[in-house]
């Protein structure tokens, strides 16, 4: 989604503004995005929600599913519109994003120059005639304030649940145009381990209000149906596919 990500000051963008528009081609190509526990019981509702592996930084990260192939997103038709009520909020962050500074825990507004959203002529300034901050540079330092702190909840999340040994390899294959896909390489918390908990670590679960996301996550893993319906649509009209556990 990113390409060239540079911080955001006064002398660089003086003369740059950003377009509101309501297309996301930009976002047709991506069949994942990360979103935080805070979203799951929204995108609950419309994507599958399963977890990645970051092996680079020994963890793991919570995604939803827009397509069933790396390069599609079933989400975006093709006049960029979205086919959905909710978006992930990385995906309407866009082109802005948080740059952690080496060595220290500040943070710096980053915006994507390669953006179209990024403009000379038309939108909103990003700073005033005297070089200060607009409100668009206020409201997105606070968006982004809010998702960071939402981020490091995430984050420890997912180390609970991989200190508990709650996380198991997703393995499903879906019928598509008269084919069986697997979908693989993504990882779904462990329903019948998360059951057998003892009564003691079940109250530390709730205790963390992490109940909720668990619940939303295993029950997103429905809409997964939903992928492949999307998907037969834009072949052609077809029975509602099947999912089979393998």
């Amino acid at each position: 989604m990113f390409q060239n990500v540079v911080p955001v000051n006064k002398d660089r963008h003086a003369g740059k503004k950003i377009r509101q528009t309501a297309d996301f081609s930009f976002a047709s190509q991506f069949h994942i995005a990360y979103v935080t526990v805070h979203e799951f019981a929204r995108v609950a509702a419309i994507y599958p929600v399963v977890f990645t592996e970051d092996k680079e930084r020994d963890q793991f990260r919570p995604v939803v599913l827009m397509g069933l192939e790396a390069g599609e997103n079933l989400f975006v038709d093709k006049a960029g519109k979205w086919l959905a009520s909710y978006i992930p909020a990385i995906i309407r962050r866009y082109p802005f994003a948080l740059t952690q500074v080496a060595d220290d825990d500040s943070f710096l507004v980053c915006v994507d120059e390669d953006s179209d959203l990024l403009s000379d002529t038309e939108g909103s300034p990003l700073f005033d005639e005297k070089g200060e901050p607009t409100q668009v540079i206020e409201n997105v330092k606070r968006y982004l304030a809010e998702l960071q702190q939402m981020d490091i909840m995430t984050r420890d999340f997912c180390k609970f649940l991989t200190e508990h040994n709650m996380l198991t390899p997703l393995n499903m294959r879906v019928r598509h145009d008269g084919m069986v896909k697997s979908i693989s390489g993504c990882y779904v918390i462990n329903e019948e381990r998360f059951n057998n908990f003892s009564d003691e670590l079940f109250l530390e679960i709730r205790n963390k209000r992490y109940l909720p996301a668990i619940y939303a996550q295993l029950i997103s893993l429905a809409q997964i149906e939903r992928l492949v319906m999307l998907k037969d649509d834009q072949v052609e009209p077809t029975d509602h596919p099947d999912a089979i556990a393998a």
